[in-house]
């Protein structure tokens, strides 16, 4: 068992008479879980290294001993090889220790006009950069198998809802286009929201910047940053970027769950409009006959994690006087996770989705039932100079005699519907059938399967200028 009154010495103890207790060292490390940023922190550190030599902080000689050290600490690291240091607080000082350790007092000088404040918000923008970047390429990955999927469903008639009710007749393809432009809107918004992550703080140091005449420009450039930040007190307390990323997560995951939700009840025995590959699900242990639908569920699930994990990082900043404070480093552990969460799940949906197979024959039987045209034959009679209003009192009536004789309007006899309305003729079956009522919206954004295939070519160059 671990002896909690154990103490323990910190790299900069000289202000203190006593050294740290052993417990509140580890209670405040975050060594376990900043390490995955070390990449980002030598990153940092030698574009830093070089701007201090830039500016004759550093000799030439320093500089080559500064990077090559980093690079050979960046090696350990990659086999698995570092020892990683409780006492020693966190990613920033278990890598600076080491590289003193390597190099000698050259190591203690590459921290000159930095503080871990400007140095840790530099580490997490690389970090959430690297990882937006990353997120970008699986949304389009996911998009593209959304269009493959509903190039091949642009003819699958199945029924529309609204309240979960049937409403009237759409097709496959075009319900999937839908979840085609939500992904749009999420993959703009994390453009949106890397512009924001883009901004470099170094230089700020602790929160006052420093007395070395730093040159951020160059830094910022040798990093990839658009630009330095303006303000040094906002510069190393700021976390708006890291929340809207969250909040932009939170989104993400909150459409892929509406279809998780969707998936899940078409894959059902009562809806059975879908089949999921075998590999996306799971069995029960107790009954042989279930074939669970884990992969949309648990996605499903994981999407209150991500919300929780906003809520969390909200909480966390609302009241912090400037400039940096220790609760900023729990922004860490749930930011890791939303960044995790989000990239298994779109890499879940983006290898389930294009494999998804559609039961048409049930998908059109559905759509059969619920008097899914019914709009459609009070579009017929305002073509007949029919008032809308008199119009939808006629269809009214006609489904109303037709939940009587459980009859849909298109298994109505001519005879049956003109005692609705003289006016109709025998060429309202033509706008009663399911394919006739799809193919009448032939405009954009409509759900005919001319309009489909037009979407999903329009969608395919969009994502082919991206790609280039």
């Amino acid at each position: 068992m671990t002896d909690t009154n154990k103490t323990t010495n910190q790299q900069w103890g000289g202000r203190f008479s006593e050294p740290v207790d052993a417990f509140v060292a580890r209670f405040t490390a975050s060594v376990e879980f900043d390490q995955r940023m070390a990449k980002q922190d030598i990153q940092g550190s030698v574009a830093h290294g070089k701007m201090l030599a830039s500016i004759g902080v550093l000799t030439k000689e320093e500089l080559d001993q500064i990077i090559q050290g980093l690079a050979e600490i960046e090696d350990e690291i990659a086999r698995g090889e570092f020892e990683w240091s409780i006492e020693l607080e966190d990613v920033h000082m278990n890598i600076e220790a080491r590289l003193t350790q390597k190099i000698g007092i050259t190591g203690k000088k590459l921290h000159t006009g930095r503080s871990r404040n400007d140095q840790v918000a530099t580490d997490i923008r690389l970090y959430l950069r690297d990882e937006v970047d990353f997120l970008l390429e699986e949304v389009t990955r996911l998009q593209q198998g959304i269009l493959s999927l509903a190039e091949k469903e642009a003819n699958t008639i199945m029924p529309g809802f609204t309240h979960l009710q049937t409403a009237q007749p759409v097709t496959f393809g075009h319900h999937l286009m839908a979840w085609y432009e939500m992904m749009q809107r999420d993959y703009e918004r994390l453009v949106d929201c890397r512009k924001r992550i883009n901004i470099l703080p170094l230089g700020a140091a602790a929160l006052a910047g420093t007395t070395y005449p730093i040159d951020r420009y160059m830094t910022a450039d040798l990093l990839g940053f658009e630009r330095p930040t303006y303000n040094s007190l906002d510069s190393v307390s700021d976390r708006d970027f890291a929340i809207e990323f969250a909040s932009t997560a939170s989104i993400i995951m909150m459409h892929m769950s509406r279809w998780a939700e969707e998936m899940v009840m078409w894959a059902s025995a009562q809806f059975n409009f879908i089949y999921l590959p075998d590999r996306f699900c799971t069995g029960s242990s107790i009954m042989p006959q279930k074939k669970n639908p884990d992969v949309p569920e648990l996605v499903r699930g994981k999407t209150g994690r991500v919300y929780g994990h906003l809520m969390g990082l909200l909480t966390l900043m609302k009241s912090q006087c400037l400039a940096y404070n220790k609760d900023n480093q729990e922004d860490k552990e749930p930011l890791f996770d939303t960044v995790d969460t989000l990239k298994g799940s779109l890499r879940a949906f983006a290898d389930m989705i294009p494999a998804i197979e559609s039961r048409k024959d049930h998908m059109y039987e559905a759509a059969r039932r619920g008097f899914s045209t019914a709009t459609d034959l009070a579009d017929y009679l305002v073509g007949k100079g029919i008032a809308f209003r008199d119009a939808h009192e006629v269809v009214g009536k006609a489904v109303g005699y037709g939940v009587q004789e459980g009859k849909d309007l298109s298994e109505m006899t001519l005879e049956e519907l003109q005692s609705f309305g003289s006016m109709i003729q025998s060429d309202v079956f033509d706008v009663l059938t399911l394919e006739g009522s799809v193919a009448a919206r032939d405009h954009i954004g409509g759900t005919s399967p001319a309009q489909v295939l037009k979407a999903v070519a329009r969608a395919k160059s969009e994502l082919q200028d991206r790609l280039v």
